[in-house]
Formats: structure tokens, C-alpha cells, sequence
């Protein structure tokens, strides 16, 4: 079962935001919780569940690594930092949960071997040229070449598969291919035109609490969603 829900541009999205920021509400830790929730539905079946989380600078690295920092007992997590920064307090808390950082060549070893690989590298602040460059594009063109068809089956990208155009949906070749995405806040329109739809798979939607900030705006689309997670 799906349901249609609008879609909307990364700047519509980020003018909702801002209210809801500026009153010192945690949207991050909110959405890493509904994450870390979908993830851990992802490992059941699995023996010996392991995750790569993929973090770049910004807050879809964050996101990321607290959402590993929830998992739980029994999960091992590696993370791969490939942004010119990164999130000092969502590093913080998932190394004190017990994740472990790792090098590109080290994660790309094992990519054999993770259940669940966790796209964090870029969101909706990225510039109207969307390619991933540096250590995210080397790292993310090592774990296809190494993981193949693999990687779809594995892989949830946070809020939008990292390298696509939140807005028009372009991308090039180096972009992770998504079992699921999940998407904070609302849809955003490159999810779903252009390249979107190949890439993001089946997309999961965590209701942040921006439909007042988005109650008088157009939308740029529409969009199926096979959940709504209230957050």
C-alpha cells in the first residue's frame, strides 16, 4: 500500500525548517531515531548484523552516525568519514555506542559483508551540480566496483541517495542506488523526476512536524511513499 503525499524544493523545505530550529527543536536526533528504528528493522534476519554508515560533513552525516549510535547491542558499525569534516557530536556518539572508524580500503575489504550500508553523505544542501567529488566520490566508486549488484539490495540512503539534485533529479554514475530512502520532512521533487525514482528506491517518509511551514506553499510534485513515520 502507498500513499501520495506532495513534494517539494530543497529551499521550500529548508524555509519549514528554520522555525522549527530557531525554537531549539531536535530535529536531527528526531530523525536519526526514526532511521536507527528502520535500520534495525533491516538487520532481524541477520546472524551477525553489520553496517557501514557513510558520513559526510553536513547533517545527513549526522543523522547518520546517531542513528548508528542507537542500534543497539549486537550490531557492529563501521564508519567511513569522507567529507572535509564531520559531525563531531554524531561521531562522538556513535564511537561510544562501540562503532568502530574505518579507512575507505578497510571498508571497501569488507563490503562483502555489511547487511545494511548507510548513505549519509550528502542532503539537500548540496550546489546545483549534485556529483560527488574527493573522498565521497573515490569511496562510493570503490564500494560499487567491489559491491556490484549488490549494493542496492543494501544500502538506505538518508533523506535522498547522496550525488542526486534534490531538486531536478539529475545525477551521474557514482551515486549509491538505494533499497530505501528515507526522507525527513517532506519529498523532496528530485525523488521524484529525473534519475529520482531509479535511484531511491522504495521511499519511506518521517514526518518532522513541517505542515504548517509548508501549508501555503506550492508543491513542486507528488510523490508515493510506502510509509509515514511520525518522529
Amino acid at each position: 500500500m502507498t500513499v501520495r503525499v506532495p513534494a517539494y524544493t530543497a529551499a521550500q523545505v529548508r524555509a519549514a525548517e528554520r522555525p522549527l530550529l530557531d525554537a531549539g527543536q531536535p530535529l536531527m536526533r528526531r530523525a536519526a531515531s526514526a532511521l536507527a528504528g528502520v535500520i534495525r528493522e533491516r538487520l532481524t534476519d541477520a546472524a551477525s548484523p553489520r553496517v557501514l554508515v557513510i558520513a559526510g560533513s553536513g547533517d545527513n552525516g549526522g543523522d547518520a552516525l546517531f542513528a548508528a549510535s542507537e542500534l543497539g547491542a549486537g550490531v557492529a558499525v563501521d564508519v567511513l568519514a569522507v567529507g572535509s569534516r564531520v559531525h563531531q557530536d554524531g561521531l562522538a556518539a556513535a564511537l561510544g555506542a562501540g562503532a568502530r572508524q574505518v579507512s575507505v580500503d578497510a571498508a571497501a575489504a569488507a563490503a562483502s559483508g555489511y547487511t545494511v550500508v548507510v548513505d549519509g553523505i550528502l542532503g539537500i544542501g548540496t550546489s546545483p551540480d549534485p556529483a560527488l567529488r574527493g573522498a565521497a566520490r573515490d569511496a562510493v566508486a570503490r564500494l560499487l566496483d567491489t559491491m556490484g549488484d549488490g549494493m542496492p539490495r543494501r544500502t538506505v540512503a538518508v533523506d535522498l541517495p547522496s550525488g542526486l539534485q534534490p531538486d531536478t533529479g539529475v545525477a551521474d554514475d557514482v551515486v549509491l542506488p538505494a533499497a530505501m530512502t528515507m526522507t525527513f520532512g517532506a519529498v523532496k521533487a528530485g525523488l521524484v523526476i529525473g534519475r529520482g525514482p531509479d535511484l531511491c528506491g522504495e521511499l519511506v517518509l518521517v514526518d518532522l512536524g513541517l505542515g504548517p511551514g509548508l501549508a501555503d506553499e506550492e508543491p513542486a510534485g507528488e510523490a508515493s511513499v510506502t510509509r509515514i513515520l511520525e518522529a
